[in-house]
C-alpha cells in the first residue's frame, strides 16, 4: 500500500506540473501566407538586440521602449566565443546569460527569434566563432569537417537544451518562436563547392534532431533544405521570393543603417527609406520583418570585429545607450500600428495589383467585403498625383501610402509626422554652464623587461618560424611580441653601414623595437613596416609588438587569412651599389603573449599606489597606463566619457571594461552631406556626416559600471601616446524637439528622461523653410500657432495637438500641403 500511495502521490503531482508547464504553450506553423501561432495567422515585427550589448539592467527598458514602438519580438544572435571563450570554459553571467534576457522579453509579452549560427558575422571579434576552434588539429571551419562538426554539434545541443531547461520555446509556453541554424551562408556557398553543400544538408538536420517544435530558418540561403525555410536580408527585400511555396516570406535583417569602422564617417540611413523598405515589403506579401538592429548597443571588451568601433548604434531606431532615436521610432511605430491594424486583411485577403503610371503601383488586399491598399510611388525623383478609386491622392516620390480602408490615407513612408530628438553631451545633469571638473591623474609606464632578455621568459613559445597571431596568442590578448635577435661579427656585410628593418605584416598595428629601444610604428591593413635602425657589433635584438583592433569576422574562407607578422622580416642596405640583405623570417623566434599590465592587471586599479606616479605627470608618451578617479554624476542619464585629446587604446571603469578607444583616428574630410536626400535607394555611403572629426569621441559607460557610492577608478592604456587632460565624464540628454509635421497629422512632442518642455522656440504652421535649429518663415502663416502650442506644451513633459487650421488657426495658405514647424527646449 505505501509503494502504491507514491505512486498515486508522483503522479498527481506529474499531472499538476504537466499543467503549469503546458498553460501559455503555443505551437508555432506556418503557410505561405504567415507564420500560425495556435493555427491563427500573424505578422512579426521584430527588432534585433544583441544582450552581450547592452548589459541586464538596460535590457528591461529597451525590450519595453521596443513593444512601445510596435513590436511584437525580439531577435538576437548567440554568440560562441563569447560563452565559450576557452574550450569548455562557459560563461552564461552578467550580460551573457541569454535565458535571463529571454526571460526579459517574455515578461513584456513578446515573441523571441532565436539564431544560434554559431557562426554570427555581426562585425563582431571573428564572427563569433572562439579562436580555439580554428586552432583544434584537422578542423575546417563552415565546412563538411567531422571536427567542426563535432563541436558546432556540442555547442548547438548546449544552447537549445539551456533554452529548453529554461522553457523558452513557445511549445513549452516561452517566448521562442523560431530558431536560426548558420547564417548567410548561402552569400559565399559557391567558394566552398561539393563540401559545402553536404555541410548544410547535415546543418539543416542536425537542427532537426534537436527536437523542437519551432521551424528552423536559414538565412541568405537559397537551397535550404526542408524543413529549413530560406529568408532574405538586406535593405530592400519586398522582391524576394521563397524558394518553397508552403512558406511564409521573412526579411530577417532589415538594416536599420550601417556599422562604423575606425577611420570611417557617421552612416546614416533615413526614417523615411527604411520605412518604405517595411512598407514595401508588406505590401508585397512579406509575413516577418526585423530590423537589424533595433538597438544596436557597444561592442564592450574586445568583442568588436575588425577595425569596428567600439559603438555599434547602427543608427538605430534604439540609439547605442537606449534612448528613442527620433525620428525613427516614432515614424515607425506608426507604421507598425497601421501595418498590425489591418493583420487580418493582409494575412487571409485575397490580393490584386492595379498600375496607376508607369511608376505608380496600388495592391489591393479584399476579405469580406472590408479592404486595405497599398500606394507606392517607386520614382526616385518625381513626386505624383493620382486618380484611384475615384479618389486623388498625392503620393511622394520613393514613397508608400497605406489606406486601411482603401479611402483614407493613414500613413505615408515619406511624410514624417513625429518629433527629431536632439540629444547633446553635458558636464552636468542639473547644472549646464559647469565646467566638467578636471580629473586628478597618476600614471605608470608599461613594461618591457621581457625585451632585454626574452630567453628568461617561462612562459615563452618558441619557433623557428613566423607564426600566426591566431595561433599563438588564442585571441586572449591584443598584443603579441615577436622577438629575434641576430649577431653581427668583424666583417659583416651590414656592420657601420645605414640599415633598414623591412617587416611584412597582416596585423592592424606594429610597433618595433631593436636593441631596447623603440623604433617606429605603423598601422593599417596588411601593410609593409620599413624603418631606419643602428645596429652594433655582437647581438643585436629586434622584439616586434603585433597589434590586432579584431579579426576577421566575414567572408569565405576568413578563418584562414594570416594575422600578425606574415614576413617576411628582413635587414637591408643599399648604402653601396649591391643591395644586401638578411632574412630573419626563420631565426628563431621567441613570442610572449600579451603586455605586461594585462597580466599585472592595471586595468583593474588595485594595484600598490606607490607603483603608480602622481608627480611629474607626462602626457603624449606611449605605452603608458593612465590611472583617476570620478564620480557618478547625477540623475539616470546615460553616462559617457569624454575621451577628447586621447589617441589609441583601450578603457576600464571600476575594472569593466568599455572598450576599445582611437580617437586620433579621423573620418576623411570628403563624402559627406548636412542634408539626406531619402529618395533612391540606400547604400552604405550615401548618407554620411562627420568628415574629418574622429569616428568616435564619446564612450558609453552604462550605469551598473559605475559605483553606488559614487567614486570610480577610470584606467587608460594609452599605446601611441595621447593627453588624458581633457577627459572626463558627462551624460547624454535632450536638449530639444523639433517636428516638421503635416497637416491633418496628430503630432506629439515630448522631453525624454523626466523633463519638461521650458520653452517653444520657434513654430509656423504654413509654409515654414529650414531645418530643425534654422527654421525660417515662410511666405504665410497661422498667426497663433506659436501661442496655441506655447499654451498646451510649456511645463509639461509631454503635449499633444492636432495639426489643423482649426486648432492652430487659419494660414491664407493657397500652396498644400501645408506644415508645420516646431522647435521645443527641455529644460
Amino acid at each position: 500500500m505505501a509503494s502504491q500511495y507514491k505512486c498515486i502521490l508522483f503522479s498527481s503531482a506529474y499531472l499538476v506540473f504537466l499543467f503549469f508547464a503546458t498553460v501559455g504553450a503555443l505551437q508555432v506553423a506556418y503557410d505561405s501566407r504567415a507564420l500560425k501561432l495556435d493555427g491563427e495567422r500573424k505578422l512579426i515585427i521584430s527588432g534585433s538586440i544583441h544582450y552581450p550589448r547592452s548589459t541586464p539592467e538596460m535590457w528591461p527598458d529597451l525590450v519595453k521602449n521596443a513593444k512601445e514602438g510596435g513590436l511584437n519580438a525580439i531577435e538576437t544572435y548567440i554568440f560562441w566565443n563569447a560563452h565559450e571563450p576557452l574550450y569548455r570554459q562557459y560563461n552564461f553571467e552578467g550580460n551573457l546569460d541569454f535565458v535571463r534576457f529571454f526571460k526579459t522579453i517574455q515578461n513584456e509579452g513578446l515573441y523571441a527569434i532565436l539564431r544560434i549560427g554559431p557562426y554570427v558575422c555581426a562585425e563582431w571579434d571573428y564572427g563569433g566563432f572562439p579562436m580555439w576552434l580554428h586552432n583544434m588539429p584537422g578542423i575546417k571551419l563552415r565546412t563538411n569537417n567531422e571536427v567542426y562538426k563535432k563541436e558546432m554539434q556540442t555547442f548547438t545541443t548546449l544552447i537549445v537544451d539551456m533554452a529548453k531547461n529554461a522553457s523558452l520555446f513557445a511549445s513549452q509556453g516561452g517566448p521562442i518562436i523560431l530558431a536560426q541554424i548558420e547564417n548567410e551562408y548561402g552569400n559565399i556557398y559557391d567558394k566552398y563547392g561539393e563540401e559545402g553543400k553536404e555541410y548544410i544538408k547535415w546543418a539543416a538536420q542536425m537542427a532537426v534532431n534537436q527536437k523542437i517544435s519551432e521551424p528552423w530558418i536559414m538565412c541568405q540561403q537559397s537551397d535550404a533544405p526542408p524543413p529549413m525555410i530560406n529568408t532574405c536580408n538586406g535593405y530592400y527585400c519586398d522582391s524576394f521570393t521563397p524558394t518553397r511555396n508552403d512558406v511564409p516570406k521573412m526579411f530577417t535583417e532589415n538594416w536599420s543603417g550601417w556599422f562604423k569602422q575606425w577611420g570611417q564617417r557617421n552612416p546614416h540611413r533615413t526614417a523615411e527609406d527604411l520605412a518604405y523598405s517595411v512598407a514595401r515589403f508588406f505590401q508585397k506579401g512579406g509575413a516577418l520583418m526585423n530590423y537589424y538592429m533595433y538597438h544596436g548597443g557597444t561592442d564592450f571588451g574586445r568583442t568588436a570585429g575588425p577595425m569596428m568601433a567600439t559603438t555599434y548604434d547602427y543608427d538605430a531606431p534604439l540609439d547605442e545607450y537606449g534612448n528613442l532615436n527620433q525620428p525613427k521610432w516614432g515614424h515607425l511605430k506608426q507604421l507598425h500600428d497601421t501595418i498590425l491594424s489591418v493583420e487580418k486583411i493582409l494575412t487571409h485577403g485575397d490580393v490584386r495589383t492595379e498600375n496607376l503610371t508607369a511608376t505608380v503601383e496600388a495592391t489591393i488586399y479584399s476579405l469580406g467585403g472590408n479592404s486595405t491598399c497599398f500606394i507606392t510611388n517607386v520614382d526616385e525623383k518625381n513626386d505624383a498625383t493620382v486618380s484611384f478609386q475615384a479618389k486623388t491622392y498625392f503620393v511622394p516620390a520613393w514613397s508608400v501610402s497605406i489606406l486601411p480602408d482603401c479611402n483614407q490615407e493613414t500613413y505615408n513612408t515619406a511624410k514624417v509626422n513625429v518629433q527629431t530628438t536632439v540629444l547633446a553631451q553635458k558636464s552636468e545633469d542639473y547644472n549646464l554652464d559647469q565646467e566638467p571638473e578636471r580629473l586628478q591623474w597618476s600614471w605608470r609606464s608599461e613594461g618591457f623587461r621581457h625585451l632585454k632578455n626574452p630567453d628568461s621568459l617561462t612562459d615563452a613559445i618558441k619557433a623557428n618560424k613566423l607564426m600566426d597571431q591566431k595561433e599563438v596568442a588564442n585571441d586572449t590578448s591584443d598584443y603579441l611580441w615577436y622577438m629575434t635577435s641576430v649577431t653581427l661579427n668583424d666583417g659583416d656585410a651590414l656592420l657601420g653601414k645605414p640599415v633598414y628593418l623591412q617587416v611584412n605584416t597582416s596585423g592592424h598595428i606594429l610597433h618595433a623595437f631593436v636593441n631596447e629601444k623603440y623604433v617606429g610604428s605603423k598601422d593599417g591593413w596588411a601593410f609593409k613596416f620599413e624603418q631606419p635602425i643602428n645596429l652594433v657589433k655582437g647581438v643585436n635584438k629586434i622584439a616586434l609588438l603585433s597589434v590586432t583592433v579584431g579579426f576577421p569576422n566575414y567572408g569565405a574562407f576568413f578563418d584562414l587569412e594570416a594575422h600578425g607578422v606574415t614576413g617576411p622580416v628582413v635587414l637591408s642596405s643599399n648604402a653601396s651599389s649591391t643591395t644586401i640583405t638578411k632574412d630573419l623570417s626563420n631565426n628563431q623566434w621567441t613570442y610572449k603573449v600579451g603586455i605586461e599590465g594585462e597580466q599585472r592587471k592595471f586595468f583593474t586599479g588595485q594595484i600598490a599606489r606607490r607603483q603608480w606616479r602622481n608627480q611629474e605627470l607626462i602626457f603624449n608618451r606611449r605605452f603608458t597606463w593612465y590611472k583617476a578617479t570620478f564620480k557618478t554624476p547625477v540623475g539616470t542619464n546615460p553616462v559617457v566619457l569624454d575621451f577628447n585629446g586621447l589617441n589609441k587604446g583601450h578603457a576600464w571603469v571600476n575594472g569593466n571594461s568599455i572598450g576599445r578607444y582611437w580617437v586620433s583616428k579621423l573620418a576623411p574630410t570628403e563624402g559627406c552631406s548636412s542634408t539626406c536626400d531619402y529618395r533612391g535607394k540606400y547604400y552604405a555611403e550615401k548618407c554620411n556626416t562627420g568628415c574629418g572629426k574622429p569616428t568616435q569621441r564619446w564612450y558609453h559607460v552604462p550605469r551598473s559600471f559605475l559605483s553606488d557610492s559614487g567614486e570610480n577608478t577610470l584606467i587608460l592604456f594609452e599605446e601611441f601616446g595621447g593627453n588624458p587632460s581633457f577627459v572626463g565624464p558627462q551624460t547624454v540628454r535632450q536638449t530639444k524637439a523639433c517636428a516638421y509635421a503635416y497637416e491633418g497629422s496628430n503630432l506629439s512632442l515630448s522631453c525624454q528622461q523626466g523633463r519638461s518642455i521650458s520653452e517653444i522656440k520657434f513654430a509656423s504652421f504654413g509654409d515654414p523653410q529650414g531645418e530643425c535649429g534654422q527654421f525660417k518663415k515662410g511666405t504665410c502663416e497661422s498667426t497663433n500657432a506659436l501661442a496655441t502650442i506655447s499654451s498646451a506644451c510649456v511645463g509639461k513633459p509631454s503635449c499633444d495637438f492636432a495639426v489643423t487650421e482649426q486648432v492652430l488657426g487659419p494660414t491664407g495658405c493657397t500652396t498644400t500641403p501645408r506644415r508645420l514647424a516646431v522647435e521645443a527646449l527641455c529644460n
